[in-house]
């Protein structure tokens, strides 16, 4: 345990200042032992309301706003927004010599999935008054990183996955050697394709957007969460800050990486940037929380991907820690945290973003 305590203060050093979430505060005791306080002092503010009760009756003043309006079609817009994101994704990664590279390439980045961090790249960017084809490249940048990232979180040295969104993993097709060289290829390809096909955007704008897509992957985002993980594994002894530190750097700071990008090349102000943080570092660990609860309570052809792998692993999750019933009500929480945010923006624009929150938290894959 003092090996793992050692190596987490390591990773955290530096990072954006962090908090445990209202939520998780709620599913903790009032006792704090030593390990549990190194999360705090690094820890970034999340997903934190001052008055839940105002909040509250203001989200709901603010989704009926534009429930008022017109009833919302957020499948119609998802399915019109991923049309548009893997349009560009087959633009940005055609096949060329070598062609069996290339198709490796492609495999994942193509398969069929939810495009959750493309879309919020994109509707941030809406949100705050820029174009969508202003947030495309760096939406389809996004989707290459993820694609990266489902590719390695396979291989028999990480997570051990044989199946990945309905179809067998990547290494499982064409051999770990050419996933991790395909993968590694696909993160050089996002940040070319973001610094070519980005147009009209200040050189000072496109150099803090990289830099914030250059932090998700980083030694302080998702790869700081990867390490943790393997390292936790099953050990007895494991604090719930640790699990949430986890999804945090893992799954959450995909979403935020996403949400701040789109929202940068948009023009946002800092207020927006700042507020759009909070929302996507709540939406994405509800995005987790929720994966938890469908990996014991979901088949693996309902999921498309292996169920019950985490429970055999013996890894860390909410439902084992906490229980399902607990898990639910705190993914519940998240989700009116997240749409806490967007009060005070235009009902209309926020709307993909407020019904994000519903769709993250019912889903059922």
């Amino acid at each position: 345990m003092s090996m793992l305590i050692g190596v987490i203060h390591n990773l955290a050093r530096g990072t954006i200042n962090r908090s445990r979430s209202a939520g998780t505060k709620l599913l903790l005791s009032s006792e704090e032992t030593p390990e549990a306080l190194l999360f705090l002092p690094k820890a970034r503010t999340f997903c934190n309301s001052k008055d839940v009760s105002k909040n509250e009756a203001e989200v709901i003043k603010h989704e009926n706003t534009f429930r008022q309006a017109g009833v919302f079609d957020f499948k119609s817009y998802m399915l019109q927004k991923i049309k548009s994101v893997n349009t560009a994704l087959d633009a940005a990664v055609p096949i060329r010599e070598p062609i069996k590279f290339h198709e490796a390439m492609r495999y994942s980045l193509l398969s069929e999935g939810k495009r959750v961090c493309p879309v919020l790249c994109i509707a941030t960017c809406e949100l705050v008054g820029g174009q969508e084809s202003t947030a495309m490249p760096a939406a389809c940048g996004m989707e290459m990183i993820h694609a990266m990232c489902m590719m390695h979180d396979d291989l028999p040295c990480m997570d051990n996955d044989d199946l990945r969104r309905g179809k067998l993993s990547h290494h499982k097709v064409y051999g770990e050697n050419v996933t991790v060289l395909a993968g590694y290829s696909l993160v050089a390809l996002a940040f070319e394709h973001i610094a070519i096909a980005t147009k009209g955007v200040h050189p000072k704008t496109m150099v803090r957007a990289v830099g914030e897509l250059a932090r998700l992957i980083g030694p302080e985002g998702a790869t700081a969460g990867q390490v943790v993980d393997l390292l936790c594994g099953g050990k007895s002894g494991t604090r719930l800050e640790e699990l949430e530190y986890i999804h945090r750097h893992k799954t959450a700071d995909f979403a935020e990486a996403a949400s701040i990008v789109g929202a940068i090349l948009g023009g946002a102000s800092e207020d927006e940037i700042n507020r759009l943080r909070k929302f996507s570092q709540c939406i994405g660990l509800l995005f987790q929380v929720v994966d938890d609860i469908l990996d014991v309570t979901k088949s693996s052809e309902q999921l498309g991907k292996t169920a019950g792998k985490d429970l055999l692993a013996n890894k860390l999750t909410y439902p084992k820690m906490i229980g399902i019933d607990k898990s639910k009500k705190y993914a519940q929480k998240l989700s009116k945290e997240a749409k806490e945010q967007l009060v005070g923006f235009d009902p209309e624009k926020a709307a993909p973003l407020l019904s994000m929150a519903d769709f993250v938290l019912h889903r059922q894959k």
